[in-house]
Order: C-alpha cells, then sequence, then structure tokens
C-alpha cells in the first residue's frame, strides 16, 4: 500500500471514531506533507531510519516552526503509525524512538471571582423598552447572560455548549446533557444563578430569536443567534471575546478560561480533583492535576491544615 492509501484509511479511521473536522483536516496536512518529503527524498514510509525522521525535525525547525507545532505535528505522524500498526502494513513505529522537544508546561489563565461579576455585568439587564429592535436586544442580553453563567458553572467546553439542545436541559434538576470528546456523554451541574438565567432566557429571549424571519426552522438549538438559526462555536466564541473586551479583562482571556476558572474555583473550594476530573469530562486525572498548580496558596493551606506533621507553627520550628 502507497503512504496516500495508507493515509486515506487512518483518515477514514478518524472519521469513524467521530473526530471533528478540525482535526482530520490538521491530521491530513501534517501526514500529507510528511509523506510528500519522504517521496522526495525516495524514502519508504514504512520505515524511515531515524537520521531520515531527525532530518525532518531539523526541517521543521528551520522552517521556524513553534515547538507546539512540531509537537502536534509528531503527535499526527505517530497517531498515523499506531493505525498502520493496527492494519499490520508497518512493523512498528518509526518515530517512537526519536526523542521530540519537549514543552513547557503552561499554567492556564484564569479569571477571579470579581472579574466573571465584572464579565456578568457587561451583558446587560435584558429588560426590553418600546420597540422591535428594542426587544431583540434584550432577548440578545439574556442569552449571553446564560451562556456565561452556563460555561462558569458547569466547566463546559464551547463545542458542548454549542451543540447542546433544549432537550438536552433540565432546569428542575440544573442539569444538561452533553457530549464531550470521543462522544462521551456526560452531566453538566449547575447552580441557582445558571439555572435562573436559562428559565428567562427561554421564557423571554429563545422566543424572540427564533421567531425572526431567518428562523423559520427552530431546530430545538438551546442557543440561537440573531437570525434565529443555531449558535455555532465560532459565533459563540465571538459573544464571550466581545464580552471580555467590554469588561475590560485581561488579555488573553477568551471563552476557554471560564472553563478553567471554573476548574480552578472548585478545588480552591475544597472539590476532590477526582470530582473536579469527571465534571470537566477528562478521560486523565493528569490533565486536571495542571489546576493543582494555580493555586499554590490554597494548596499550602490545605496541606497544613490536613497533614499531621505539618500542623506546625512557624514560631515552633527551631533552627540550630
Amino acid at each position: 500500500m502507497t503512504g496516500a492509501e495508507a493515509l486515506n484509511a487512518f483518515l477514514g479511521g478518524l472519521a469513524a471514531r467521530d473526530a471533528s473536522e478540525h482535526t482530520r483536516r490538521a491530521y491530513r496536512t501534517a501526514v500529507g506533507q510528511y509523506l510528500a518529503w519522504l517521496d522526495e527524498r525516495s524514502e519508504d514510509w514504512r520505515a524511515p531510519p531515524r537520521p531520515v525522521l531527525r532530518s525532518y525535525l531539523a526541517e521543521l525547525a528551520a522552517r521556524r516552526l513553534a515547538r507546539t507545532s512540531i509537537s502536534s505535528r509528531v503527535a499526527a505522524l505517530r497517531s498515523f503509525y499506531r493505525h498502520a500498526r493496527r492494519e499490520g502494513l508497518v512493523d512498528s513505529d518509526p518515530w517512537a524512538a526519536v526523542m521530540t522537544p519537549r514543552l513547557p508546561r503552561r499554567l492556564p489563565k484564569v479569571l477571579r471571582v470579581d472579574e466573571v461579576e465584572s464579565l456578568l455585568d457587561a451583558v446587560g439587564a435584558g429588560k426590553p423598552t418600546a420597540g422591535a429592535a428594542a426587544v431583540r436586544r434584550a432577548a440578545l442580553e439574556l442569552r449571553d447572560r446564560a451562556l456565561v453563567e452556563t460555561l462558569y458553572a458547569a466547566g463546559l467546553r464551547v463545542s458542548e455548549l454549542a451543540a447542546a439542545r433544549v432537550a438536552d436541559l433540565d432546569l428542575g434538576r440544573g442539569e444538561l446533557r452533553v457530549l464531550g470528546k470521543g462522544r462521551k456523554e456526560r452531566i453538566g451541574l449547575m447552580g441557582a444563578p445558571a439555572r435562573e438565567a436559562l428559565a428567562e432566557y427561554l421564557a423571554d429571549g429563545r422566543p424572540v430569536l427564533a421567531a425572526t424571519v431567518d428562523g423559520t426552522r427552530d431546530d430545538g438549538s438551546l442557543f440561537l443567534n440573531a437570525r434565529g438559526g443555531s449558535l455555532g462555536v465560532r459565533g459563540l466564541r465571538y459573544r464571550i471575546d466581545f464580552l471580555l473586551r467590554r469588561a475590560r479583562l485581561p488579555d488573553g482571556a477568551s471563552v476557554h478560561t471560564l472553563r478553567h476558572s471554573f476548574a480552578t474555583h472548585m478545588l480552591e473550594g475544597g472539590a476532590d480533583l477526582r470530582v473536579v476530573q469527571e465534571l470537566l469530562g477528562h478521560a486523565s486525572l493528569a490533565t486536571t492535576q495542571i489546576y493543582t498548580h494555580v493555586s499554590p496558596t490554597h494548596l499550602r493551606e490545605v496541606y497544613r491544615s490536613a497533614h499531621p506533621r505539618a500542623r506546625v507553627a512557624d514560631k515552633d520550628i527551631h533552627r540550630p
């Protein structure tokens, strides 16, 4: 089988596992460029020698690609070879023995609780005045408040919230059923502020948006755009970014910052790490553990209060 045929089979496998179009496009580019590079040098894609792979890494670095980009490309290549090995096309992954640049561990950006309040203040009151335009503007404000409250309350990914439907919501129990990565279903939990914001939006906001000229066919999406259609990932990002700028919050804050803030504030409030893992939908606890580095002061306080041999005041420590 040629490299191109193996790539097509690999992409077909990704589609069968419901990988996103973004993921498939990124993998197609990374693996396709790599296979073309090997072909130009008459190298067999099934077993390129290690010096050749190191040369490829050197070329990527010479293009001034960021270490994160190089790491993402190598991850795509390793995934490609794992698939090829499962299909019996290669004997082993040639990239397994190649060291790649280690990425620095970046701590997630987190909003303070008062900054979340500032973001909500930036939304608007959601109270209509006279006129159709004012009624629609108030409906959008109710939607935006429900967006922010739900993202922060449940720690959802933007793609999860964009795909949510009215039928997935149980306001009485404060639950929203979502599909996470790998199409794994989980329940997002919400407190009173998010439930109240959603109730107001469903009663006075969503019907106004659904009745717009372009919104003649209501597909049941929980959040609608100004034309009455489903509010997609791009539109959701745009709205949250707009509100973050309006609230004059720190540069670099994004819609995903609300998810980081949810996890951090839960841990600071005393939540167990595995509970936060479950709420975030992380497959690995190691992914969730990055949030334990965000608030070292809180961790130190918990350590001193919980460890039996740490319950000693600094004044009681005698130094020689």
